[in-house]
């Protein structure tokens, strides 16, 4: 390890102290909103998630789940759409013993860098959305970060842009929870909740993220 490499270490180090003692309160968090009804399951978004991020077959950082119940003539199907939640309180933050995972101030965004993650896999363990993949080329976890750099040039991610139906989309999460955000993902007179059928409660990391939930999908 060069003299360089140790400086990064201890400046993460140092920056997961601070965080895990004081979690960072970004100036605006972003987050998430997906239309249940609407999605299609085309995966369109998972494809482009793929692409972006050069990942190889297995891990994926967005997934679409599809949800099937019920019995003729009273039958159901509808799509869950996840990544990585960007929550306000990651569980995966304080389990990274070389903070290679941060919460950026700006946005809220987590983020993992790859020089610093060893592949211990403790974030996945403790991640109850699945967010963190094992890349098994790389011999690292990896996993969503919003695009940071599409949002620092003024774009969207491209999980969003890649959307045919126009149901993903990303906002402040405070505005998409009120209704106050313009979206295509959320009609006029719909409402968004935190939690769907068979998701992990949010109050465990306070998850940015809300859904346009099916009939059958509400808690």
């Amino acid at each position: 390890m060069t003299k360089l490499d140790k400086a990064q270490v201890r400046a993460a180090l140092k920056r997961k102290v601070a965080q895990i003692a004081q979690p960072v309160k970004p100036a605006v968090q972003l987050g998430f909103v997906h239309h249940n009804v609407d999605c299609i399951g085309c995966r369109s978004c998972e494809i482009a998630c793929k692409d972006k991020n050069g990942l190889p077959p297995g891990p994926r950082f967005r997934r679409v789940q599809a949800i099937e119940g019920g019995k003729f003539p009273d039958v159901f199907a509808y799509k869950v759409n996840m990544s990585c939640n960007h929550c306000a309180d990651p569980a995966c933050l304080p389990t990274c013993p070389t903070g290679a995972i941060w919460k950026r101030e700006a946005d809220g965004i987590v983020d993992i860098d790859s020089t610093l993650c060893i592949g211990c896999r403790r974030c996945e363990a403790a991640c109850p959305y699945g967010a963190p993949q094992w890349d098994p080329l790389a011999k690292i976890v990896k996993k969503c970060n919003m695009c940071v750099d599409e949002i620092e040039a003024g774009r969207k991610p491209y999980c969003v842009m890649g959307c045919l139906m126009r149901v993903l989309d990303i906002g402040p999460i405070d505005q998409l929870r009120n209704g106050t955000w313009p979206t295509t993902a959320i009609g006029p007179h719909e409402k968004v909740v935190r939690q769907v059928k068979n998701m992990a409660n949010p109050e465990l990391t306070n998850p940015s993220i809300v859904f346009v939930p099916h009939g059958k999908g509400k808690l």
